[in-house]
């Protein structure tokens, strides 16, 4: 009998049961029970495997009826002397699990119930007249069983797992591909984009879209892929129980999440709580070793590439003080400087070096008091409270800031200006 070395095992279970001659008996007992094991075997299973009975998939229980009677056919067939095969339909039935989902555990417990049924009915089924062979015979049918188990659930296990790993990878695409076409933007003609999107779920109306961007607080971690595929899994995590949904995956050293969620259910309902307020508190507990920017609320797909740019902007006044921040919550002001602060720095006044050089024999104090001043809405008592200091000090520094720009800090639009040359010169 032919047999792949996997299958050794099973090959030598069926040589001892001819040897013993009890081949012939088992198969024609199988003939004439087939179909009273085939519903005893299928009941077993939905009754001791909670999985079949708790899945909602219609599928599944016709086709474990199919599968029972497969490896009674295919037992059969062994037993009349065919070579051992590759179980081709045990094969084709884990890959149709592993695309359902079903989990393999749930699987290989039915195999297990299966080998259980069948020892028990192969033992009351083969009678052996004398007591020496009786033991032999129930050696040789117990081991048949369970070589037959084993067999089937290696080749079940092995056909899930690489159909799970081809899925996931087919998955794996399409999010990228997804992910993808909803940072960089796409052209609305583009009709097989547009079937993609509708498919996804993404074209639907009343939808808010926001756009997180994550990465390490040291950037060299985003090289490692574990990491980063760690951080995308504690993005996905943070907004489980949320009815919200996350497109994750990595893009340019970052993780880039788009979340998105009904905006309102009808014309006729108030609209929820915006998205990026409710993703925040979750954001947040990612831990100390993570920076994010998020974006405001899109109202289309078609702002989807706005809502990266402005997560790219947040992601840039993230730090270990502030590691979530919301472009919605940035001030104007901070976002000008930032903005334009490195095209400033080749046209700052001539006086910026005068002041540059005395605030740092000061040490800091006279940047430090121009930043009171403004706190204060100008008010000079007010200002030298807050900074701990005499008032008649604070005038002398607003007096030496004068000495040094010609500028004139108790006046708005003076004060303003040194502000704003001095977070463009980074003072």
């Amino acid at each position: 009998m032919n047999a792949s070395i996997e299958h050794v095992g099973l090959a030598q279970a069926l040589s001892a049961l001819s040897r013993l001659r009890l081949a012939a008996r088992l198969a024609l007992a199988l003939d004439k029970t087939n179909e009273a094991l085939a519903s005893s075997l299928y009941e077993a299973i939905v009754e001791q495997v909670p999985a079949f009975g708790a899945s909602g998939n219609p599928e599944l229980l016709p086709d474990l009826a199919r599968h029972v009677k497969e490896h009674l056919a295919g037992f059969r067939g062994l037993l009349g002397g065919a070579a051992v095969a590759d179980f081709d339909f045990v094969r084709a039935h884990a890959q149709r699990r592993a695309t359902q989902r079903f989990p393999l555990e749930a699987m290989l417990q039915a195999y297990r119930c299966q080998q259980e049924v069948f020892t028990q009915w192969t033992r009351d089924r083969v009678a052996v007249p004398s007591s020496r062979g009786n033991e032999k015979a129930l050696a040789a049918l117990d081991r048949l069983a369970r070589e037959y188990a084993s067999a089937v659930s290696l080749i079940a296990a092995a056909a899930y797992v690489e159909q799970t790993r081809v899925t996931a990878e087919v998955e794996g695409d399409r999010r990228s591909e997804l992910l993808s076409i909803l940072v960089t933007g796409y052209d609305e003609a583009d009709a097989r984009i547009a079937r993609l999107l509708k498919r996804a779920g993404y074209l639907e109306q009343r939808l808010s879209f926001c756009v997180a961007l994550a990465q390490s607080i040291d950037p060299l971690e985003m090289d490692s892929p574990p990491r980063a595929q760690r951080i995308c899994a504690a993005i996905v995590a943070s907004v489980a129980a949320l009815p919200i949904r996350a497109l994750v995956g990595i893009r340019g050293n970052l993780v880039t999440a788009v979340f998105s969620d009904v905006r309102r259910v009808s014309g006729w309902t108030a609209p929820q709580a915006r998205l990026a307020d409710r993703i925040l508190p979750q954001l947040l507990t990612l831990g100390p070793s993570v920076l994010i920017g998020l974006s405001s609320d899109q109202s289309s797909t078609a702002f989807i590439p706005r809502g990266v740019h402005e997560a790219t902007l947040a992601l840039d006044f993230a730090s270990v003080g502030e590691r979530v921040v919301s472009f919605s919550t940035l001030p104007i002001r901070r976002l000008l400087v930032h903005h334009g602060a490195d095209y400033v720095q080749a046209a700052l006044p001539t006086w910026f070096a005068r002041l540059r050089e005395a605030d740092a024999k000061s040490p800091g104090t006279l940047v430090k008091s121009l930043r009171a001043l403004a706190n204060a809405d100008m008010n000079v008592q007010r200002a030298a409270r807050e900074l701990g200091i005499h008032a008649n000090t604070l005038y002398a520094r607003i007096q030496r800031v004068t000495e040094l720009t010609g500028l004139d800090a108790q006046r708005y639009h003076d004060l303003t200006h040194l502000l704003l040359v001095a977070d463009c010169g980074r003072l």
